[in-house]
Formats: structure tokens, C-alpha cells, sequence
């Protein structure tokens, strides 16, 4: 009879064992399955953009820059909707234009990508593999060689356009954006410490403000950070919503710059990570859910009493878990304080916005093996940020921006 059911067990084990497996497979069939659709349209995208680029250099290389002309009887000549082949597949493009003295002047890249495997599968995954910090040059030359372009032509321009687009990063006026919120908080690259803002304007949109390089996060870095970005027209007082980290410096800048009544929203995520990490492991899921529970409240009042029993329960198992949540209990609430709807609150109480971008920057830079200088890393990190920006969406619960706008004019003063 043991036996019986030692051998039932086991078969009863071995089917499930067997059934698992199977689930697995099934789970691991539908990602690749998914994984190659968006995989391929990816590729696409990215064909379609190696393809524009070396078109606009055969073009470039054809006629000479806008500035010293190669020959001035060949002129550039706007561009039109085109398609090519990629992969067998047949994408639109967009075909830039010559025209000489006897008409249009064809251009010898297009007419190859126009045949089928002129711009093979082949040669764009040799394209896409090279693609880092290294290679990423010489990958690029490769391919644009396989087409008629010469390297320098590409080397060449590969430098100007990095550089062009750290200056637009830099350089670019903000007088138009009016900035709702306003999030700081730095990211470390290559040794060195980028304290980062990003804002949510009175519409809802965010954009990436600027940077500014330090080898740590200290006042002076976050002082010329705002000064950067008022100099190019941003207008920041008092009467906007900051949200911060809690970094101590940054804190102290904001509050010498704008005065101590400035709105100025602590990190609810950070915090409650500072919190728990002055706990025993078995005490802090509780005080995670009593700390998430307070902040929930839409009321002042409720959030603000809440907040006291929460701190009131952490001294009588750790004083110092207490005294991190009271000396940001205020800042902590700043939203509830200035009466923000619950939607929109989700997106200003901590720096997670800010975060998301940074996320893409890590992303975007996984390749890198290192920083050559720190021209090399502010261009790499103005190209990123600028392509973040494409990706961003109106916040949600927008529509109430200009309720929030009323209560910071009401209930910041004017003076210091």
C-alpha cells in the first residue's frame, strides 16, 4: 500500500512537473512571438533612419556643404516622399534633391535602395551590431560606404550633428515654457554627478530643462544649474512646485534662492525607502502600508493626523525612523497642502518622472564602455534627453493644473 501511493505521488508530481513545463513554454512562445513583431518594427524604424541619413550625405557629398558649394551649378533642391526596400520589405522615406543645369540629378544610393536586397538584412544587422560607443562610427561609415559615401564625408558630419545637438540642448531659449513643476535630481555617469531638471509646464507637457556637471551633487552644481536655466528665459520664483529628492543641498539652494516659503515637494517614495531602512525587516512592510495609507488622503488634516500615529508607532521601535519621517513631515504634504486632485497628485509626489527619464538614458547608453571626456558624455547625454522628449505625454489630471496654479499664488507669499 506505501508503495502504491509513493508511486501515485510521484506520478501525480511528474505531471504537474510536466504541466508547469508546458505553461513555461507556451509563456516563453507568446513573448518571442510578441518580442519579434516589435523587434521587427523596430528595425524598420531604424532602417529607415540609417537609410535617410545616408541619403542626405550622398546628397551632401554630390553638392558640398550650403556654406562652400562643390560645384555652383548643382543646387539642393527641398526633398519628396520616396520609399525603398528594406529587408524585402517596401518603406516610405523621405528622398532628398539635387537639380543641375539640365534638371534633377539622381542620386546613386536611392537608385540601389530602390532594388530589392539593395539594403539587405544583411548589411543593416552588420549596421545595428556595431552600434556603440566604439564602433558606432566606423559601423555607421561601413554601411554608408556600401552605398558610394565616402568615411570622411561621414566622420565628418557624425561630429557636427552630436555637437549640434548638445548646443541645441544648451542653448535653447525656454522664455516660452512656463514651468507648473519643476524636478531635480541627479544622475551619476562616468564618475561624475549631472544634476538634471525637468519640467511640467502649465499645459501638462514636460520637457527636459537642462543639466549641469559636478563631481558630486553639491549646492554650487545646483546653483548653476538655475542660473543656467534662467538665463535662457525660464521663469522660476517661489509660486512654482519644486520636487526634490531630499537632498540636502539641493533643498538648501532652492529655499536661499526663493525664499523658505517656496512650495517645494519631498520625494514620498524616497522617504518611505529612508524610513523602512531604519527598521527590522518585520516591522516595515506595516510601516509601509501605514505611510501609504496617510499620503492617500485627499485632506490635509486626515493625511497630517495619520502621519503623527505613524510617528507616534515608529518611537516605540526605532527614534531615529521617527525623527527621518518628522523633519520632512511638512514637505512631505506640500501637495495636500495646496489642495492637488488625487490624479495628478500621483505624478508630482515623488521624483519618479524625473526617474523614467533617467531610464532611458540607461537604456539608450548600455553600450558605452567609457567616457572619453566629458564633451564625449554631455553630448551623449543632450542627444538622450532631447530624444526622451519625443516620448513624453501630457500628465494626467492636466485639467487640473490651474486650480493648483491658484493655490500657489494664494498661499505663497511674496517675500521671503
Amino acid at each position: 500500500m506505501r508503495a502504491e501511493t509513493k508511486a501515485r505521488k510521484k506520478a501525480i508530481k511528474g505531471f504537474r512537473q510536466m504541466t508547469a513545463e508546458q505553461e513555461v513554454t507556451q509563456q516563453l512562445y507568446e513573448v518571442v512571438t510578441e518580442g519579434k513583431k516589435a523587434l521587427d518594427g523596430m528595425l524598420l524604424e531604424l532602417g529607415r533612419v540609417v537609410a535617410e541619413s545616408i541619403l542626405y550625405l550622398d546628397r551632401e557629398q554630390m553638392a558640398g556643404p550650403d556654406y562652400h558649394p562643390t560645384d555652383g551649378q548643382i543646387k539642393k533642391w527641398a526633398s519628396e516622399p520616396g520609399s525603398i526596400y528594406l529587408m524585402d520589405q517596401k518603406i516610405r522615406v523621405e528622398r532628398p534633391r539635387l537639380r543641375g543645369p539640365e534638371g534633377e540629378i539622381g542620386l546613386k544610393s536611392y537608385e540601389q535602395m530602390r532594388q530589392r536586397r539593395g539594403f539587405s538584412e544583411e548589411l543593416l544587422g552588420r549596421a545595428l551590431r556595431g552600434i556603440s560607443a566604439r564602433k558606432y562610427g566606423e559601423t555607421v561609415i561601413g554601411t554608408a560606404e556600401a552605398f558610394g559615401v565616402s568615411a570622411s564625408a561621414v566622420s565628418q558630419h557624425l561630429v557636427e550633428a552630436t555637437t549640434a545637438k548638445l548646443k541645441e540642448f544648451k542653448e535653447r531659449d525656454l522664455s516660452d515654457f512656463r514651468p507648473l513643476a519643476v524636478f531635480l535630481d541627479t544622475i551619476h555617469r562616468g564618475g561624475e554627478a549631472f544634476v538634471v531638471a525637468l519640467g511640467i509646464n502649465e499645459g501638462g507637457l514636460k520637457r527636459a530643462l537642462g543639466f549641469w556637471e559636478g563631481a558630486t551633487e553639491n549646492q554650487v552644481v545646483a546653483e548653476e544649474l538655475l542660473a543656467d536655466l534662467e538665463r535662457r528665459g525660464l521663469a522660476l520664483s517661489h509660486r512654482i512646485l519644486y520636487v526634490v529628492d531630499g537632498g540636502k543641498g539641493l533643498s538648501k539652494v532652492l529655499r536661499d534662492r526663493y525664499g523658505k516659503k517656496l512650495a517645494m515637494q519631498r520625494c514620498t517614495i524616497h522617504k518611505d525607502r529612508n524610513i523602512q531602512g531604519h527598521l527590522p525587516k518585520r516591522h516595515r512592510a506595516e510601516a509601509h502600508r501605514r505611510f501609504r495609507i496617510a499620503l492617500e488622503q485627499n485632506e490635509y488634516k486626515e493625511a497630517k493626523k495619520l502621519l503623527k500615529e505613524l510617528e507616534q508607532w515608529l518611537r516605540a521601535i526605532n527614534e531615529s525612523a521617527a525623527d527621518s519621517l518628522l523633519e520632512a513631515s511638512e514637505e512631505i504634504l506640500t501637495l495636500h497642502r495646496l489642495k492637488v486632485p488625487a490624479l495628478l497628485r500621483k505624478t508630482l509626489h515623488s521624483t519618479n518622472p524625473i526617474e523614467s527619464m533617467f531610464s532611458q538614458v540607461r537604456h539608450c547608453e548600455r553600450n558605452l564602455k567609457r567616457y572619453r571626456n566629458s564633451k564625449m558624455a554631455q553630448r551623449w547625454l543632450a542627444g538622450v534627453l532631447l530624444h526622451a522628449e519625443t516620448t513624453f505625454r501630457r500628465v494626467k489630471g492636466h485639467e487640473q493644473i490651474a486650480q493648483v496654479i491658484n493655490e500657489l499664488k494664494n498661499q505663497t507669499p511674496n517675500s521671503k
